[in-house]
This record gives structure tokens, C-alpha cells and sequence, in this order.
């Protein structure tokens, strides 16, 4: 298996979320050219969900991944990783975070075309200071199906199999969280339902937690719940999605007035979200 299942829950007993965002706004710039980015996000991901985030071209879809990765500050509110506030804290204290409790998979791969497909995978572990465990490194790299390719380099593979390696390296860890970005963007339709087959299962079987941002309603729809941004907003949401609803309620994302802001992956706290 990729890990095990994480065993988080509040002090009360009911589960703790791998990512709460309270009251997230993110604005560039000053003045007249200042850009708000995110418009005060309160959200929230569930250890084992499986979440996509979507919307048109300057919906705040990036900008939210950065920020609750830790990868950007929020110039307003509170980002929560893994039960850890990252309010205040420096470059440096939020390195060692990520290193700790996140793992990230990008459409370019983002692999060292120096080190083997071992070496990729093991990367994460050495940066962190952490024992290697190659039993359960050679484990991971079974089940992305990549065993008989340990000593090879990034560039003698395919592009589904390098990206295959980025979701090893992104597991190893065991991390809070997964982000995705993109993650099928440079992939055939057919490799892209391989991939996105792994991060379903990783999520069914270990209860590994991603947040995945997609512009492919297919893609979205390997998800358990789809959020919709636009203009730094929630703007709805679907749970369960399939291709065609997701497709149909991106025609007319434009269209959608503000809703109410919610939740997601409330667990037992009765608040709405996805599980």
C-alpha cells in the first residue's frame, strides 16, 4: 500500500481536517492595482478526501492551492496544516513543515533528470533527515507499477510513468495532504485515467488526503466533491461529480451568483463538506 490510513481526530473524537482555511483573503499589489486574489475562503479538507478545485482563468484556483500548502502567506486569515496554524511562521519553519506533512505532484513532473527513479522517490526522505526505509520505498514503487524501472533515468521514461514516479515521491512521506496541480494536464487520455486511477486508489485504500486543481471535468470526476471558484469566491460545489455535471455547471460558472460559504469535510462536526 502507498502508507496507512492516518488515525487524527480533534480532542472531542470526531475527525480533524488535513487543511482548514478560516477567513482567507490574499491581495497582490497596493493601492489602485492591488488584486484580491482570494475573498475571504473558509473551507476545509478532511484527512481521506479526495477534493478537486476548479474554475475559469483568474478564479483564485492556484492562489488557493499555494496558500494551504504553505507555499504562500494569506494576507488575512489563518491557514491550519495538519492541526499547525502557519500564521507568523518564517520561510525557513515552513520548509521544514512542507517537507513534513505535504507532498506535491505538478504537470511537468518536476523530477531530476540526473537521479534514478529510486533516487526521485527517495529525495523527499534525505531533504527531510529521515531514515530511508527501502522496504517500504520498494512498496511504493510497486504499486505505481515502476519495480522493474529503479535504476532507470526520468528521460528513458514515458510521460505516464514519470509522472507515476512524482506520485511515489509525493506518498513516500506519508504526508498530511497531497496537492496536485494539474497533475494530468500533459498526458494522453488514456495515461491520464492511469494516473488519476493511483490517486483515487491511494485515497480508497490509505486514506491519503489530495486536493487536486483541474481545468478536465474527467479529471475532476475521479474526485468525491468538485469546489468551484470565481473571482476569489466559492461559487458552488458538486458531490459524487460526474463528467457531464461538472462540464455543464463550468458552461455556466459565470452565470452562478454568490452562495453561501461552506465547509468542506465537516465529518461529525455536522457542518456540510465532503468525507
Amino acid at each position: 500500500m502507498f502508507g496507512r490510513r492516518p488515525e487524527r481526530v480533534e480532542s472531542g473524537g470526531g475527525p480533524r481536517a488535513a487543511v482548514r482555511m478560516e477567513a482567507v483573503r490574499k491581495t497582490y499589489g497596493n493601492g489602485d492595482s492591488a488584486v484580491e486574489a482570494l475573498r475571504g475562503i473558509d473551507m476545509q479538507f478532511d484527512y481521506g478526501s479526495f477534493t478537486a478545485v476548479m474554475g475559469p482563468s483568474g478564479s483564485g484556483k492556484s492562489t488557493l492551492l499555494q496558500t494551504a500548502a504553505g507555499l504562500d502567506q494569506p494576507s488575512a486569515g489563518r491557514v491550519l496544516l495538519d492541526g499547525v496554524d502557519l500564521t507568523g511562521k518564517n520561510e525557513v519553519a515552513l520548509t521544514e513543515l512542507r517537507r513534513e506533512k505535504v507532498g506535491f505532484i505538478f504537470q511537468s513532473f518536476n523530477l531530476l533528470p540526473a537521479l534514478t527513479i529510486e533516487q526521485n522517490v527517495t529525495l523527499p526522505l534525505k531533504l527531510a533527515g529521515r531514515r530511508v526505509d527501502r522496504n517500504r520505498v520498494a512498496d511504493v514503487i510497486r504499486r505505481v507499477g515502476l519495480e522493474q524501472r529503479l535504476k532507470h533515468l526520468p528521460g528513458e521514461l514515458s510521460g505516464g510513468q514519470q509522472q507515476r514516479v512524482a506520485i511515489a515521491r509525493a506518498v513516500v512521506t506519508e504526508p498530511a495532504v497531497v496537492f496536485a496541480d494539474e497533475p494530468t494536464g500533459a498526458l494522453d487520455t488514456r495515461t491520464a485515467a492511469e494516473v488519476l486511477d493511483l490517486l483515487r486508489e491511494s485515497v480508497m485504500v490509505t486514506g491519503q488526503t489530495i486536493v487536486m486543481v483541474t481545468h478536465d471535468p474527467v479529471a475532476a470526476s475521479y474526485a468525491d466533491g468538485v469546489v468551484f471558484l470565481i473571482d476569489g469566491q466559492i461559487a458552488g460545489e458538486i458531490r459524487n461529480p460526474t463528467p457531464e455535471a461538472v462540464a455543464d455547471r463550468m458552461t455556466h460558472l459565470t452565470a452562478l451568483v454568490e452562495q453561501p460559504r461552506r465547509t468542506y469535510g465537516a465529518g461529525q462536526s455536522g457542518k456540510r463538506g465532503y468525507y
